[in-house]
């Protein structure tokens, strides 16, 4: 395991990145050195926790691993995250994808929110960076919607059902939480469609990711193309 930085080290890059020898002053930068560090290590340990969850891996077997119990284990990784979502960052159009989501899931005949819905919902969103990629790749909604017929049958439109607003099941939930997870692994301020595209994949079991394979994308293709699309946009400023 490639070892991190000891403590020398951190001390030295500290009083590096003060520039001064005032002690408050450096105090003030290790303050927020530990604190990113901190939010860093629990987003990378968060993201392999739910790639074992998405393995099918229970929550006994990852609160072994992790030496906690396994109500420590799922209130940290399971019930806490969502409530620290910060809205302001997501896009209008990831938003909108979102919102589009209840319409899809309705029209379906459903009464709740699945990741099925909101990778449909993403062609509300033709402009989009993730709708751009779909199309790149050759998916198209036609085979996506056909795709997710497949996989789960859609229901009768009913009355009873609201327009919008309809609840999320945990998966999807957990997926929205993972794309502004995404988006802080890039080093990204702000939660794009390609960001909620890629968070698909933290459940291969869920009917999105299991499409988005089927038709071809796989993890890495839809990471690559993220990449290359990021850079040609940066290019282009």
């Amino acid at each position: 395991m490639t070892p991190g930085p000891d403590l020398q080290q951190l001390i030295d890059t500290i009083r590096t990145d003060t520039g001064s020898d005032d002690e408050l002053a450096q105090l003030a930068v290790a303050a927020g050195t530990i604190s990113d560090l901190t939010a860093t290590s629990d987003a990378a340990l968060g993201y392999f926790v739910d790639r074992a969850r998405g393995a099918g891996k229970s929550w006994v077997e990852i609160s072994s691993v992790l030496g906690v119990s396994k109500q420590a284990a799922h209130k940290r990784f399971n019930d806490s995250w969502p409530a620290k979502l910060d809205l302001n960052r997501f896009t209008p159009r990831t938003l909108a994808v979102v919102k589009a989501a209840s319409e899809v899931a309705r029209d379906r005949g459903q009464g709740f929110v699945e990741t099925e819905h909101l990778l449909l919902a993403l062609f509300t969103e033709p402009y989009s960076l993730a709708t751009k990629l779909l199309e790149n790749a050759d998916i198209t909604e036609t085979e996506v919607v056909a795709s997710v017929d497949l996989a789960v049958e859609p229901a009768v439109p009913l009355e009873s059902i609201p327009a919008e607003g309809l609840p999320m099941t945990p998966r999807a939930s957990h997926v929205i939480g993972h794309a502004a997870e995404e988006a802080f692994l890039l080093g990204h301020n702000y939660v794009g469609t390609e960001h909620l595209l890629l968070a698909f994949y933290h459940y291969p079991s869920g009917v999105a990711a299991k499409v988005l394979n089927q038709l071809g994308l796989t993890e890495e293709e839809a990471r690559d193309g993220v990449r290359a699309a990021l850079e040609e946009l940066t290019k282009g400023k």
